[in-house]
């Protein structure tokens, strides 16, 4: 039997909810026997559905934190929205993890003032797992630190580690930082002190990664300032929308592509399956006390129940607490 774990999610996150996370809620309790879920929202969204739901409670709120408003101060001023109270859940000990497909900034400012830093811990940051038909990489930060000074990515290689290590199972992972070359020289006054620094104090620290590298499973764990990452994350998430979107349009064009189609159909869901974002079901906040998963705003079923099965597993694996001992004290 799994450990049991109780994770708060977000009714209201997303931009297809709340029908999609009440179909990801009910997948993510069939599929994880020991999972229990909070679910945050108006009263008369969560409570029909936690009384239909074993290990499912409903936490009535009665605010909404909108994703054109201002984060920190809509976090502040709406204390009874689903994302402060699910992340308040987690601060009391109600809850081990908080999961939302909502703004991501407003997730960002209540995991950070709500639920708090874990000590010796300068800022924490977004992760994301890029899926690649490779390997997967894990990419950090990708927009919680626009700027950045280098030796927090000492800080992020060490959390992305770990998360790497315990969630996907990787021993050892290789370190890489985000750079405009494979020369130490290379790269902006920041970008060289990172090096400098991650040479010095990562044992697993492997050189400069190129933008190439991302896909290419060259190593587990690439670091950057959040506004690169962000960048970087988008292009890659809009690469893969244009290149699916044509090849769907070159395989359907005449009768003789779409017999082509049906011949290559099992690679080509395999390769789909391989790449899909939905898999890992959302970005985790490093560097919190407890676990915080933020799910993209286009969130599917599928990938709210695996965000929420993603924050199980965190949970379980103590991903903060193994943070905890890597930060300096």
């Amino acid at each position: 039997m799994r450990e049991k774990v109780t994770i708060a999610v977000d009714a209201l996150g997303g931009d297809h909810a709340p029908s999609v996370v009440l179909d990801g809620v009910a997948d993510a309790l069939a599929a994880d026997e020991g999972l229990g879920v909070v679910l945050c929202g108006p009263a008369e969204i969560v409570e029909p559905f936690a009384a239909q739901h074993e290990r499912c409670v409903a936490r009535a709120t009665t605010e909404f934190i909108d994703m054109a408003e201002h984060p920190a101060n809509a976090v502040r001023k709406k204390k009874d929205s689903s994302i402060v109270v699910g992340c308040r859940l987690v601060k009391e000990g109600v809850a081990q993890g908080f999961f939302s497909a909502g703004s991501t900034g407003a997730c960002l400012a209540a995991a950070t003032l709500v639920m708090g830093r874990i000590k010796g811990v300068a800022r924490p940051a977004l992760a994301t797992v890029v899926p690649s038909p490779l390997k997967p990489t894990v990419l950090c930060d990708v927009g919680a630190n626009a700027d950045c000074k280098a030796e927090y990515l000492v800080q992020f290689a060490r959390m992305a580690s770990v998360y790497s290590q315990e969630v996907l199972g990787i021993q050892n992972p290789s370190v890489g930082l985000l750079n405009i070359g494979e020369e130490e020289t290379k790269g902006s006054q920041f970008a060289q002190q990172a090096h400098e620094l991650l040479k010095a104090q990562e044992p697993n620290f492997k050189g400069n990664a190129e933008g190439r590298d991302v896909l290419a499973g060259a190593f587990d764990v690439i670091v950057t300032d959040g506004f690169t990452g962000n960048v970087a994350l988008k292009t890659l998430e809009g690469t893969a929308n244009v290149l699916f979107g044509q090849l769907k349009q070159i395989l359907t064009a005449s009768p003789r592509a779409k017999l082509g189609a049906l011949a290559i159909k099992g690679g080509l869901a395999d390769l789909k399956n391989k790449v899909d974002a939905d898999a890992y079901g959302g970005a985790p906040l490093l560097g919190v006390k407890g676990v915080c998963i933020v799910g993209h705003g286009s969130s599917s079923a599928r990938a709210v129940c695996n965000g929420i099965l993603t924050a199980a597993l965190a949970v379980r694996v103590d991903v903060s607490g193994l943070i905890e001992q890597t930060a300096p004290r």
